[in-house]
């Protein structure tokens, strides 16, 4: 049996997993007891990684191609399908410019990955378009963190969960979306009966469950309910509150 040491890549709450894999090829997963995040704790994603990689019934097992789009796939050996894909790269930026070609990366890459892509696109191919699910999901918090921040970095990390008296849960289900994290959240509440957590959403979701106030806002409102707290919280500290 060897086991190997990672991150899971469904989400991006980071969680540690230990990989095994026995003498006939065979994976299983389970949480890694010593990290940080998730304390040996997966959630249901997390525990069905292996799946991924044990199924074989639909899945690629080698490089395919298409000689002709009415032909079917065939099958091709690695350098074959490197080199036309080299090829077509090729022949579209001999006639079109670099800028003919772009990227769109997954949300779930890790940091060495985007790094080898970037690598790639911009270093080698010469061209700027590149995008990932990542910065479109955090496009929006960027901005708002360089703006009141003036950096793009998130100012907390997962210990503050225990450290908190109000969490405020904004437009987000991480009950279902980031469950590691909200069982951080529910058992920090269980223990401290006197914390808040506030959750403003149009729709009652599982993570309103704990919730001890639920703003069932109209959907397009949120903006004004958010400038009303900002406005209510500047108020409290010109006055010392």
């Amino acid at each position: 049996m060897q086991s190997y040491k990672s991150t899971c890549c469904y989400c991006g709450t980071g969680c540690g997993v230990i990989v095994h894999k026995d003498k006939q090829g065979r994976v299983t997963v389970e949480g890694d007891p010593d990290h940080p995040v998730n304390r040996g704790m997966l959630c249901s994603k997390g525990m069905n990684l292996h799946y991924t990689v044990n199924d074989q019934s639909d899945r690629l097992l080698y490089p395919e191609m298409r000689f002709n789009k009415n032909l079917p796939r065939q099958r091709v050996t690695w350098d074959d399908a490197l080199e036309r894909t080299a090829l077509v790269f090729k022949t579209l930026i001999d006639k079109y410019g670099p800028d003919s070609v772009a990227f769109y990366a997954s949300g779930q890459c890790l940091t060495e990955e985007y790094y080898v892509i970037n690598k790639l696109i911009k270093g080698f191919i010469g061209s700027n378009n590149i995008d990932t699910n990542s910065r479109l999901c955090m496009s929006s918090a960027v901005v708002g963190y360089k703006m009141s921040l003036g950096e793009d970095s998130v100012p907390v990390c997962y210990d503050d969960i225990e450290l908190s008296d109000c969490i405020y849960v904004a437009g987000a289900n991480p009950a279902w979306c980031h469950p590691i994290i909200w069982r951080r959240v529910e058992a920090h509440k269980a223990a401290n009966p006197h914390v808040k957590i506030i959750v403003a959403d149009p729709r009652r979701t599982q993570t309103c469950a704990i919730a001890d106030v639920h703003l069932q806002l109209n959907p397009g409102t949120d903006i004004v309910l958010n400038h009303a707290l900002g406005r209510i919280l500047i108020e409290k500290w010109r006055r010392g509150q």
